[in-house]
């Protein structure tokens, strides 16, 4: 959680105007109908490059991008479009996710990476990315959309953008973000798209020498990322989450992966392949922070602390915390309620009504004066009328929080029935709001993965050392090293991931 204060979605404003030529697609060698030629691509991918680096923030570890980047660039030039000066980054997000914007840009996540085993399986998560960007994915995006009105690379990066970050969660209850969320729908690739990055995925892996094998591993590992959080929902009494990973905005059923299967059969007969690069791997993400970052604000259980922001908060019991660039979230059980917390820009007002008044524009409604945790606060109850004209009851706090800064607390609901039914849990959450206490500060402790010896004891005595949840420790670290819901446990000795 940077807090961007009322940050409307990246590139939403872009919007471009193109005209129809023929272009030889790179992989197939026919000509197709397209909005961006290869320097359009070029050109336009390089400004959307800047906006999610401003938005997502490049992990600062110059060891670990530029081993990122050596794979990537390794991938690369053994592709098709090897003329490309291609971009490769790590991004300081948790989410398990990859993606790729035209004009040869990749970025993998270090939440990702988390979960991977090997530098074949980080190759073959690349691998399909570049695939995308190869054959010309974004563009043809591009041109399908070119008619529906909204911008040539403002759909294309769009897209990619909420592959990115996934429009659900925490912004999903924010109100300008669900209305970007309506041009959701180009976020995903066609059926043919995705197999042909796969198909192609697997023949990079292969020109490189890594067993193409490994994007079945990759597609099972994070099918089994989907079945924890499934599993950890259920033994807490939430309801199983949508995914929200590089499954979801790359769907993957059982066909799926059968072809990628059959893709990598082809090249079963092939010899030579090198070894997967584990140990260069884990050496590689080694000390690499997992979850939450600091300067995002951390997640720890049922509580979230800021501690460059110097603020903290507690769900109530049952309920979940969303952390996201624009805004964190107290989710109640059902997912059908929650507290919003955002900044207040310094524009918006100098004072708590005149802030209601320049940003809000109600119609009518009440202000009630309250202090929460010795912090001035200001609560507001009204109507107010949106961008599309239409009339709606608003109830917020705006709170005086340290440094000077203002934070906006907005109760969200999908309707006022659920909004009634999470009214005590909402009120608990926002009395949470308050200034880091030194056991807050205590408490924010950012974690690493790191890589140690697996102990005769297994994954239950590695639990122990570990600061996860106690409740889900043991089927984490089994997670983080494949082995979550089936399989061989490492042998004594060998190295596995843990969280310290």
């Amino acid at each position: 959680m940077s807090m961007h204060p009322f940050r409307p979605l990246l590139l939403a404003a872009l919007l471009l105007s193109a005209c129809v030529s023929q272009v030889v697609n790179p992989v197939t060698g026919r000509t197709e109908l397209s909005a961006m030629d290869e320097a359009a691509e070029i050109q336009e991918g390089a400004k959307a490059h800047q906006d999610v680096m401003k938005e997502y923030r490049a992990y600062a570890d110059p060891g670990l991008q530029a081993y990122v980047n050596e794979v990537g660039q390794k991938l690369a030039r053994q592709s098709h479009r090897a003329n490309l000066k291609w971009t490769f980054t790590v991004l300081d997000s948790p989410e398990i996710n990859a993606f790729a914007l035209p004009g040869g840009y990749v970025y993998v996540t270090r939440g990702i990476m988390a979960y991977l085993d090997s530098e074949a399986e980080l190759a073959g998560v690349m691998g399909h990315e570049i695939g995308h960007v190869t054959a010309r994915h974004g563009a043809q995006r591009a041109t399908r959309q070119q008619t529906a009105g909204i911008g040539v690379l403002a759909a294309t990066v769009l897209g990619a953008v909420l592959e990115a970050g996934g429009v659900g969660g925490a912004t999903g209850l924010a109100s300008q973000v669900s209305q970007t969320a309506a041009a959701g729908y180009i976020a995903s690739y066609s059926r043919d798209q995705e197999s042909q990055a796969d198909e192609l995925g697997a023949e990079y892996l292969t020109r490189n020498r890594y067993n193409p094998q490994n994007m079945v591993e990759v597609i099972q590992v994070l099918k089994s990322q989907e079945q924890f959080a499934a599993d950890m929902a259920k033994a807490e009494g939430r309801r199983v989450p949508s995914a929200s990973n590089w499954l979801s905005s790359h769907p993957a059923n059982d066909k799926r992966l059968a072809d990628i299967k059959a893709f990598a059969a082809k090249y079963k007969s092939q010899e030579g392949y090198a070894d997967d690069g584990r140990a260069r791997y884990l050496q590689a993400i080694a000390g690499m922070a997992f979850g939450d970052s600091p300067e995002q604000g951390l997640v720890r259980g049922r509580n979230f602390y800021h501690e460059g922001l110097g603020i903290a908060l507690t769900a109530p019991q049952g309920w979940q915390i969303q952390n996201a660039p624009e805004a964190i979230a107290l989710v109640n059980a059902a997912g059908d309620a929650g507290l919003v917390v955002r900044l207040v820009p310094p524009k918006a007002g100098n004072t708590h009504e005149e802030v209601i008044r320049n940003v809000l524009k109600p119609l009518d409604g009440r202000i009630d004066r309250r202090t929460i945790h010795g912090l001035a606060a200001t609560h507001f109850s009204g109507t107010v009328r949106n961008q599309q004209g239409q009339t709606g009851q608003v109830a917020l706090t705006l709170v005086s929080g340290p440094a000077g800064r203002t934070y906006w607390l907005q109760q969200a609901a999908s309707n006022a029935d659920a909004r009634q039914r999470a009214q005590a849990g909402l009120m608990e959450a926002e009395s949470s709001f308050r200034p880091m206490s030194p056991a807050d500060r205590a408490a924010a402790r950012p974690w690493s993965v790191q890589a140690v010896p697996y102990p005769r004891g297994g994954f239950g005595e590695l639990a122990k050392s570990t600061p996860l949840p106690a409740e889900r420790a043991e089927a984490q670290l089994k997670l983080m090293n494949g082995v979550y819901g089936g399989g061989a446990d490492p042998k004594p000795g060998q190295a596995v991931k843990v969280v310290k």
